[in-house]
């Protein structure tokens, strides 16, 4: 799939030619750099992996004839956030998608602690960090922006066997809400987009073997076109089944159907 021209225009014209993507060498991050590309933007890209980085933004420039600017950096260490920050100060940077993230899954009694604790670095720190400086980057050259926060389908209610993640989630999902509305005066969009399994590298890290997943390239433009006209969007049938059909039901009803989705996606059931 890619951009219409139509959408194409709206976003340059609305805020401008340059896209930042965190977490662009795998799954949907990076399949939002090839549809960003393919539109003819320029992209900041970033990753924790300096070859993998390095050969991508070649592969775009070489088949889109863009600019792309890679910025190897570890995005849960809040000293490399700031690293980005400054790399980037000199660029209009229009369209911001925090993109970056990992998931567990598992007991969280049996889960090591210092990855949890990554976890929240790099899920809702950074987000934070990264939301804070970029809107008032925007504001203070008096532009449009737009920025992409990537939530999930268990950002509405508690998941055992993926607590912590899902809290996360939680966060970024209640966090991109309340800044849609904080900051449309200002002439900046804010989109959650919440999705259900993906085919990507997150399932493996977070080790969950992945069922009725969607494909990056599925979710990518339904998402882009999202920007500027609502404040959350649900890309795949399984996370609008899950979100609308459970809209009316008691939240501790919610836990215990998540729990049992999740009893289908995770290598940890029974253990």
């Amino acid at each position: 799939m890619k951009l219409s021209r139509q959408k194409t225009e709206t976003l340059k014209t609305d805020y401008g030619n340059w896209v930042l993507i965190t977490g662009a060498t795998s799954g949907i991050g990076k399949e939002m750099a090839i549809t960003f590309a393919k539109a003819g933007f320029n992209l900041i890209i970033t990753g924790r992996r300096e070859k993998q980085l390095t050969d991508f933004s070649t592969e775009l420039f070489d088949q889109y004839k863009v600019e792309v600017i890679p910025v190897i950096g570890d995005l849960s260490i809040p000293s490399e956030v700031e690293k980005l920050i400054e790399a980037t100060a000199h660029l209009p940077i229009g369209i911001v998608v925090l993109n970056a993230g990992f998931g567990t899954s598992g007991k969280f009694i049996e889960s090591d602690l210092e990855t949890e604790l990554n976890l929240l670095d790099l899920n809702c720190r950074s987000v934070l960090q990264m939301s804070h400086h970029f809107a008032q980057q925007m504001k203070s050259e008096s532009r449009k922006g737009a920025i992409v926060l990537l939530s999930s389908m268990v950002a509405f209610q508690g998941v055992p066997n993926a607590a912590n993640y899902a809290a996360s989630k939680a966060y970024v999902q209640s966090f991109g809400e309340a800044l849609s509305r904080e900051l449309k005066p200002e002439g900046i969009d804010v989109l959650c987009a919440a999705p259900g399994p993906v085919e990507s590298g997150f399932a493996e890290r977070a080790k969950m073997k992945m069922n009725m997943s969607l494909k990056t390239e599925d979710i990518c433009v339904p998402i882009i076109n999202s920007i500027g006209k609502k404040t959350t969007i649900l890309p795949g049938f399984l996370t609008k089944f899950l979100v609308y059909n459970l809209r009316m039901v008691p939240r501790w009803a919610k836990v215990r159907i998540m729990e049992n989705v999740m009893a289908g996606f995770t290598k940890h059931q029974g253990h």
